[in-house]
């Protein structure tokens, strides 16, 4: 029997992950904004989730 794991889920964080960090350095305004912008890149997936779940009304 041969295991198979799909990683799509994997390269859509990545994707996402590369367009946060670029879009929040590209915003920051200096050093300190730009580390804070990389730690908010790592965690957009829960500012989204977040965000849905408040307009959904959930």
């Amino acid at each position: 029997m041969k295991s198979q794991s799909k990683h799509s889920g994997s390269a859509i964080y990545g994707l996402g992950f590369i367009g946060a960090a670029v879009y929040f350095i590209s915003t920051s305004s200096g050093f300190w904004a730009g580390v804070v912008g990389v730690l908010k890149a790592i965690v957009w997936p829960a500012f989204l989730v977040y965000e849905l779940m408040s307009h959904l009304g959930m």
